[in-house]
């Protein structure tokens, strides 16, 4: 069921290069997808509300109206009344918020202080962006843990609750999830954080609306979040319209490193968690055939006691594959060329190898170590980079919603030899009237 690649063999090395292939697809800003996202984009921009309608009901739901929106504030205190009777649920979320929270307040940069050169003091502050806007998925399963490892980011850099702005669609008409609305438990979640501004819907359509703005919809200043090609896409077309996280925070995906040392049962789980997305990308990786046979074989069992059996098959079987690589090195290597949304070290020594990872949107260290703690409860976030782009960006954290600003400060004037190096630079580029600026003040 999921292929498995010996790198020592020509035929699997050409497996692992296609279903790398593959994966970098993902994140590929071409072909139909772009165009159809392009096509949405314009339409919203120009036509508002309207046109968010017209495309909430091809994909999302045909008895789609503009009067659903946004959320009202009725339905949200509804929503928290019901998350409160669920004691077990809400406390669990409480103190995921707590965590995120603490976390997100231990790595938040601070301004650096002054540092004089030349007589000008110069230093650099930390700014929040003023509104938000956050993708939480909703079309085929309900990430309320998204709006958590979001929202709190965003807050503890500095972003009011008032000005957090939150898209999350009804599920997709046909996915069977018994329900053709949000799901309480986002809409309680969101009142627990103190968001009010929540509004029903998704897709390139939902991302246009945040950033172009329409008659429901306010136009905010960055977009963050995870969500389908369709979303990744428009974020990355929204241009100066509108920032965004500047991530591709696609289809889920794991990459485990093991050895003798790691836990079968323990790396099989894991494994199929991230295979039960929809769709889901599991790739396992060691140097000896009979620890990736070990762990092969939890996989089989295991799959059949979990509810999304079915997802779980299509993923190992399509999206997938177990890596026979030639030594440790080699394995790292592989790791890297992933560069992969989770990275799970299963090995006896984690902290060193870790050394050796340049790749990855998060590191989980050991095989105690689930990557489900970091979607739910640890405290990074779990809006990560897929689809190999690991290499050049990073996940969501307060660094998102926060702005450098260099300052400048010539508190006793400029010298004479300042003023001449500037007037020198700026003739030699033409520009006389920076020049002449410097000049001024001798």
């Amino acid at each position: 069921m999921l292929p498995i690649y010996d790198l020592q063999t020509p035929d699997g090395q050409a497996g692992l290069d296609a279903c790398l292939a593959r994966l970098r697809d993902t994140a590929s800003a071409t072909g139909d997808a772009a165009k159809t996202v392009a096509d949405v984009m314009a339409d919203v921009q120009a036509h508002g509300d309207a046109a968010l309608v017209k495309y909430m009901q091809k994909w999302t739901d045909p008895a789609f109206d503009a009067a659903r929106i946004r959320v009202t504030a009725e339905e949200l205190a509804e929503a928290e009344a019901t998350l409160a009777e669920n004691a077990e649920l809400r406390d669990a979320i409480q103190r995921a918020i707590d965590n995120v929270r603490e976390y997100q307040q231990h790595v938040m940069p601070a301004d650096t202080g002054t540092v004089t050169i030349n007589g000008a003091e110069l230093g650099m502050r930390w700014t929040a962006v003023d509104k938000v806007g956050l993708c939480v998925p909703g079309g085929t399963a309900v990430l309320f843990s998204t709006l958590v490892m979001l929202a709190v980011p965003a807050m503890v850099a500095g972003v009011a609750p008032e000005n957090i702005h939150v898209m999350s669609p009804p599920p997709t008409a046909g996915t069977g999830m018994g329900t053709n609305d949000i799901s309480p438990i986002v809409l309680g979640t969101c009142k627990m954080l103190g968001i009010t501004n929540v509004y029903r819907i998704g897709g390139a359509q939902g991302v246009a609306a945040l950033g172009h703005g329409t008659e429901s919809v306010p136009q905010v200043d960055l977009i963050a979040g995870p969500g389908n090609i369709f979303v990744q896409l428009a974020k990355a077309q929204l241009g100066a319209a509108c920032g965004t996280d500047n991530g591709f925070y696609g289809p889920s995906e794991i990459v485990t490193v093991a050895d003798a040392s790691a836990n079968p049962r323990c790396v099989g789980a894991d494994l199929i968690a991230q295979a039960e997305h929809n769709p889901g990308k599991c790739f396992l990786v060691a140097w000896e055939a009979g620890v990736i046979d070990a762990i092969v074989d939890e996989v089989e069992t295991q799959l059949w006691e979990r509810d999304r059996t079915e997802a779980i098959v299509n993923a190992l079987r399509d999206e997938s594959c177990a890596v026979v690589a030639n030594d440790e090195a080699h394995a790292i290597e592989i790791a890297n060329t992933f560069a992969a949304e989770h990275v799970n070290l299963a090995v006896a020594d984690p902290q060193k190898m870790l050394d050796q990872i340049r790749h990855a949107g998060e590191v989980f260290l050991g095989d105690q170590t689930p990557v489900a703690a970091g979607d739910y409860h640890a405290g990074p976030s779990h809006c990560l980079p897929t689809g190999t782009t690991a290499r050049f960006t990073s996940g969501v954290s307060v660094y998102t919603f926060l702005k450098r600003t260099g300052t400048v400060a010539y508190p006793s004037g400029m010298s004479s030899q300042t003023i001449a190096d500037i007037a020198a630079m700026a003739e030699a580029e033409g520009l006389d009237g920076h020049a002449a600026s410097a000049r001024v003040r001798g």
